[in-house]
């Protein structure tokens, strides 16, 4: 007999696997014994995974040029040639966790130009809109080991237009929107394969795969299928000691065993990958062709890009000797009209070093039917464990894919930024490198597995994107989330100055400090237990708190500036290039975010001062460190009473103020500096009981920052610190709430929608600057095309928010109620204001009563298609007015925050789901 395993994600995605016996039944916590094998150092199950991204091509680290032209230095059409310095990338890939060996699938539909090997976009400068990947592939599925993972990918049956996306969007400007694939009409009438990609790991180092291909048109089509597997070029640049070369061999199908590719490497050991059917060996060298690129002689007579020309021009550009570094198998599959084939792979690493005798046939039959049974079981398990109940099919859908694409999101990251600046051996680099991009962080070395704000559009991590990634990671993983939380305050990631480092793009650059708002969140999530974890992080955090503190406060007068600080593009004029008169931008967010750091820190130090009394006085410290923040705030006049609202304000060269009124979420963050402290906190800890007495008797002027206290739920006094004090919270809501502001359908607005027919505009040094509200892409070419934002809704700073609203609930119980939405006369609790916002953030990925998911917009094909409107997107950013998904669109990190959402609500309302 055999069973049918109905897989979520398409119409025809089984596999028909043999009966499996009782043996082979799943643990009933499979995963997370896996997961404790693998923090435990018993197994490591984390060895092998989805770390390979979908774009190595046009990023800073294989930038070599002399101006930091990245997108123009490799380009696209450079990636199937040029062997990478510095990572790999491809599509469905999985890799080892130090990129020794690559796997990922080619396709052909026998069309195009070259084969489908990694995914196509535009380039910062290719478009109306930017950088932006042109193609639709979704991670449905994975378990936090990666023992069970499924990804989808459409491809067209027709030649991809690459030249018609770049030519068209070139000649859209700002007020166009973008030209996107489906627009060229590819996809009419089914003309395409639905490519899935399922992965089950039956070891820490053995996987099996399945590869099934869909045509969904109504003609009979052919399909190449290219399994590749390959070594990641580490002796083509000259390095001591690096010249030794791997090897790989193919051999067809035979004897017993099947088509496959065996590698040897002298670290890796053996590696096979073995094949069903009767598919070609094909081998070249993952070296570049430089007599393509440059006319000039290269390392190898069959190059990176010998398997492309062999199959797409039939050129003799494999060795005929079926070795090399570089090896696909080579499958020509004939599909009928609407009908389905599938591939049976295992990859497995077969012998440590040196490897030795070929290795046995790989069990494609009933040992692997057994595995992949299992996985696919254990994960629904584990996820079983992890959603709640009462969430609704379509809301368990919605987490199921947030937090796959963070599990796809991980991605090995390697840069020695002294090497890159200083350049291989035998090369100069071109002069400018040494002064220019990042060559003051040449203490940086990165080699780790790291996750990535998005694969594609953004390949290279950056540091407050993490911060919100560990957040939801640590629903599932918390000793990944940790070990992330660790990495970036790393001696060889933290400037020696104290620093956390940005982002590749421009290391110095200023992102908001939330690293410890996210180790307090990683910390609870995981059962307020590991205080070894705590303390380690907040070691380092007291170096870049000193960081900001002498670096961000050039007044001395604890109000901070710090830049764009991730909002770019709210304000009149860029605030991280230099001001257009003489003076300083004092910032309503820099100080609210140091506030907030001032609040995380003091409440990590009480958690450690609880089992060691050392951190007594760091807690007093950061208790005073925000006292002093918050009322600067006021003192410095940022609070405008009037408006009952916080602004920027310039200061000028003689002393007088200039406030930017723009109401933004700049002008909201301050409500996320807030905590409580217990009687019972204060009673333990009587030298910072004592402290706060002190200041209230005298330092009256701290009273509206530190002073209100009331009765808590367990009948105990506590006290509220807080950046906006009780009488002014009520006012600043006002704003927040009110539908013709902040408040949309869909979630809080970054801009203000007042200033849609009320732009802000203010003239300095004979300029007049001004910013007005729009809800999708911003117009202005101030910032970069226009790429960046003025209004939409922003997950991040909303889940902020959120949490902040609970933290007052905590302190104000039901007694503190407000108008909801502004005007409406009805009035609720925060507890109640903060569940209906995260429903209406949720309810931008589930389906409405017309069964139109919001981020999906106009695209018709998304919303009503039976094989496109549950493959779900985790955009950058969402249509402030309509909810449409914006900016880096099909997988970015911190979006899957509402993942957290969607637990946190469904446990707070049990079986409820209304």
């Amino acid at each position: 007999m055999a069973a049918v395993v109905k897989y979520p994600g398409g119409t025809e995605d089984r596999h028909v696997i043999t009966d499996v016996p009782p043996s082979h039944a799943p643990a009933p916590d499979a995963e997370r014994l896996r997961l404790a094998q693998a923090d435990s150092g018993e197994q490591d199950w984390r060895a092998w995974g989805p770390y390979l991204s979908e774009r190595a091509w046009g990023t800073v680290r294989e930038d070599y040029s002399e101006h930091g032209t990245a997108w123009d230095y490799f380009p696209h059409d450079h990636a199937r040639s040029r062997a990478y310095r510095w990572s790999e990338d491809g599509m469905a890939g999985v890799c080892d966790d130090r990129q020794t060996f690559c796997f990922a699938l080619a396709l052909w539909n026998g069309r195009d130009p070259i084969l489908k090997e990694r995914m196509f976009g535009l380039g910062g400068d290719g478009g109306n809109h930017g950088e932006d990947a042109k193609e639709y592939w979704w991670y449905l599925d994975s378990t936090p080991t990666h023992s069970w993972m499924r990804w989808r990918y459409h491809y067209p049956q027709a030649a991809f237009p690459y030249d018609e996306l770049v030519a068209v969007n070139a000649l859209r400007g700002r007020d166009d929107t973008e030209y996107e694939l489906v627009d060229t009409g590819i996809f009419d009438d089914d003309r395409y394969w639905a490519v899935t990609v399922d992965y089950a790991k039956a070891s820490p180092t053995d996987m099996c795969i399945v590869v099934t291909v869909a045509n969904r048109g109504d003609t009979d089509e052919r399909l190449h299928v290219l399994p590749s597997l390959w070594f990641r070029n580490t002796w083509a640049w000259g390095l001591p000691g690096g010249d030794r070369v791997p090897r790989l061999v193919g051999s067809a199908a035979g004897a017993g065993v099947g088509a496959r590719l065996v590698g040897e490497h002298w670290v890796l050991g053996q590696i096979l990958l073995e094949g069903d059917g009767d598919p070609v060996p094909l081998l070249c060298d993952n070296d570049t062709n430089a007599e393509r690129l440059w006319g000039l002689p290269g390392r190898s007579p069959y190059p990176k890009d010998g398997i492309n020309d062999h199959v797409v021009n039939g050129a003799a550009t494999v060795n005929p000797d079926r070795e090399g570094t570089k090896g696909a198998l080579h499958y020509v599959l004939d599909v009928p009209a609407g009908g389905h084939r599938q591939i049976r792979l295992r990859l497995t690493r077969t012998a440590p070093p040196p490897g030795g005798t070929p290795p046995p046939a790989a069990d494609l039959t009933a040992g692997f039917d057994a595995v992949v049974w299992a996985r696919r079981a254990e994960a629904n398990r584990f996820f079983d464990g992890v959603i709640p109940a009462a969430a609704t099919a379509d809301e368990a859908l919605v987490a199921r894919q947030a937090i796959a694409g963070l599990m796809w999101g991980k991605q090995f990251y390697h840069f020695d930024v002294k090497r890159w600046l200083e350049g291989d051996p035998g090369s100069t680099p071109p002069a400018g490198r040494r002064h220019g991009r990042n060559s003051h962080w040449w203490h940086m070395t990165s080699f780790d597995v790291i996750s990535m704000p998005d694969p594609w559009e953004y390949p290279w991590y950056a540091a407050w994107d993490l911060a919100f990634h560990c957040v939801s990671i640590a629903r599932v993983d918390p000793g990944f989330a940790k070990s992330q939380v660790l990495l970036l305050l790393r001696e060889w990631y933290l400037h020696p100055n104290g620093q956390i480092p940005a982002y590749e793009w421009a290391f110095g650059d200023v992102n908001p400090p939330v690293h410890a708002w996210a180790a307090l969140k990683v910390f609870e999530i995981d059962g307020s237990r590991d205080h070894e974890f705590l303390a380690r992080v907040m070691h380092k955090l007291l170096l870049n708190f000193t960081w900001w503190v002498n670096r961000k406060d050039t007044g001395g007068n604890n109000v901070f500036e710090g830049g764009f600080l991730g909002l770019d593009n709210v304000g009149p004029f860029d605030r991280s290039a230099a001001l257009p008169v003489a003076g300083t931008l004092e910032q309503s967010d820099g100080t609210g975010w140091m506030a907030m750091y001032a609040l995380n820190l003091l409440d990590i130090a009480v958690v450690l001062a609880e089992h060691d009394r050392t951190w007594v006085d760091t807690a007093t410290k950061f208790f005073e460190h925000f006292a002093y923040i918050a009322a600067a705030a006021y003192d410095q006049g940022l609070w405008d009473d009037e408006d009952a609202f916080f602004y920027d304000v310039l200061r000028l060269a003689d002393g007088s103020q200039v406030p930017l009124k723009v109401r933004s979420v700049v002008g909201l963050l301050p409500l996320a500096a807030t905590t409580r402290l217990s009687a019972r906190t204060l009673r333990r800890l009587p030298e910072l009981g004592a402290r706060l007495r002190w200041f209230l008797t005298h330092r009256p002027e701290y009273a509206d920052v530190i002073g209100a206290r009331r009765i808590g739920p367990d009948g105990r006094q506590q006290r509220l610190l807080t950046m906006v004090g009780p009488e002014k919270i009520v006012r600043l809501l006002a704003r927040m709430l009110d539908t013709e502001e902040f408040l949309s359908e869909y979630g809080l607005r970054t801009l203000s929608r007042a200033h849609l027919d009320k732009p802000f505009a203010v003239t300095l040094g004979g300029q007049e600057f001004s910013v007005g509200y729009e809800p999708a892409e911003s117009t202005s070419g101030l910032f970069g095309g226009n790429s960046n934002w003025r209004g939409p809704i922003w997950m991040p700073t909303n889940f902020l928010l959120i949490s902040a609203l609970r933290d007052y609930a905590a302190f104000f119980g039901d007694d503190l109620q407000v108008e909801y939405p502004t005007r409406s006369g009805v009035k609720r609790t925060l507890d109640e204001i903060a569940d209906d916002l995260s429903t209406r953030l949720i309810s931008l990925f589930t389906r409405d009563g017309w069964g139109r998911r919001p981020i999906y917009g106009a695209a018709q094909l998304f919303q009503t298609h039976p094989d496109w409107r549950d493959l779900i997107s985790f955009p950058e950013y969402f249509h402030g007015d309509n909810g449409a998904g914006l900016g880096a669109w099909h997988q970015t990190g911190w979006t899957a925050l509402v993942a957290d959402l969607i637990l946190t609500l469904r446990h707070r309302r049990g079986a409820d789901p209304a």
